[in-house]
């Protein structure tokens, strides 16, 4: 079994291995654990402390760990103990070393709860094939491929037509890079253009200082009229900014308008669209929703594709589809991520938005409000029968 944790839970560690079994003898006597990364709910308990400080488990019959064992309990706070297992005593019987306790610095914020494919499922996964990494400067080729071709469409836009990919060195670039915003030069020969008309472009008279005079001499050497350079803002799944190109327009011919600037922004949004829509996968498979809270969700996925895309990024879109419900658009960040030994992937993931449908989410929390109230009064009941047994 592999694990990646991709956003870590903050644990407290009880260090001493005599402090963790003071913790077990007077804090979580007699109380049940669950296994962690077990496909299906399996339950187990310490039966035992010999006399070495080693500790007897006992759990399903047809359980067979892979020399370690993970249990979690639930206190006031969550709280993990990490076991290995140095011999097997009978079916589901084992004698087991403690390496380590840790105890959640905070307390869970939502009640999570398990759920079968019959009352809930995850389906229409949208998911980014690449990731644009900003800091790297690194695209992907079918993306430069796109980025490419727009320019040569767009060639008749002036005298000068140029779509590429931010590159650091230029500080006119990198100033577009950083703040978002567009520069218009009206008139190359006049100083007062290089000023920003407004919040939504940059000031060259402001950024370049002194050296404007270079900057203006460059221009009219090259024969430059008008100019015009805005940033190609990708918004990630996570609404993120992403300004990773920019399109220039100059005209050696003639004087832009502002309406120019506003055909060019607008060319940068048809941009991000062919982008998006090249780069993004809807994969309508149903996978099962293993556990749910208003918070987040594990995920089972068996879909080939979706086990190979899902493990590449930091989140996805999905709907998550309740029993005669209308499906309920969300965005979930990728918390944590494993496979099984029949190579399942089981991904935790943290409701991080969800679409712009209205009362949406209202809608969510109607429906899991009464499954958590069934969920507690089950869990009620198991320990009022529990205790009747003992």
């Amino acid at each position: 079994m592999s694990y990646k944790e991709r956003k870590p839970r903050s644990f407290q560690d009880i260090k001493t291995l005599d402090d963790i079994l003071d913790f077990l003898n007077t804090q979580y006597t007699n109380q049940t654990f669950t296994i962690k990364y077990s496909i299906e709910k399996r339950l187990a308990k310490i039966n035992e402390i010999l006399e070495d400080k080693s500790v007897m488990v006992v759990t399903d019959s047809d359980y067979e760990p892979d020399g370690n064992i993970i249990l979690y309990g639930l206190l006031d706070k969550y709280f993990e103990i990490d076991l290995k297992v140095e011999e097997t005593r009978g079916p589901g019987y084992f004698k087991c070393k403690i390496q380590c306790l840790r105890k959640a610095e905070r307390g869970r914020k939502y009640l999570r709860f398990k759920v079968s494919a019959e009352k809930v499922t995850a389906t229409n996964f949208k998911i980014s094939k690449h990731t644009i990494e900003l800091n790297n400067f690194t695209i992907p080729t079918t993306i430069k491929v796109i980025i490419e071709q727009f320019q040569t469409q767009h060639l008749k836009l002036g005298d000068v037509v140029k779509v590429d990919l931010f590159q650091p060195g230029d500080a006119i670039l990198e100033n577009i890079r950083k703040t978002g915003k567009a520069l218009f030069i009206e008139d190359t020969s006049k100083p007062e253009s290089y000023k920003a008309m407004n919040d939504d472009f940059i000031d060259l008279k402001d950024l370049l200082g002194d050296d404007l005079d270079i900057q203006m001499k460059k221009n009219i050497e090259k024969g430059y009229k008008s100019l015009i350079m805005c940033p190609v803002i990708y918004i990630t799944e996570t609404e993120q900014s992403v300004p990773f190109a920019y399109i220039q327009v100059i005209s050696k011919q003639q004087f832009f308008s502002l309406d120019k600037v506003i055909e060019i922004k607008g060319l940068c949004f048809t941009l991000v669209d062919r982008i998006r829509d090249a780069n993004t996968m809807l994969i309508q498979a149903h996978q099962r929703i293993v556990d749910i809270s208003v918070g987040g969700a594990k995920i089972m996925f068996t879909d080939q594709n979706l086990k190979k895309y899902v493990s590449r990024t930091r989140g996805f879109i999905f709907d998550v589809v309740f029993k005669l419900q209308a499906p309920i658009t969300i965005y979930g960040e990728i918390k944590h991520l494993y496979s099984d030994p029949d190579d399942n992937l089981f991904v935790g993931v943290d409701f991080a938005g969800n679409s712009s449908r209205k009362d949406e989410m209202k809608r969510f929390y109607s429906i899991m409000k009464p499954m958590e109230i069934d969920y507690k009064n089950r869990l009620m009941k198991e320990r009022k029968d529990k205790k009747k047994t003992e």
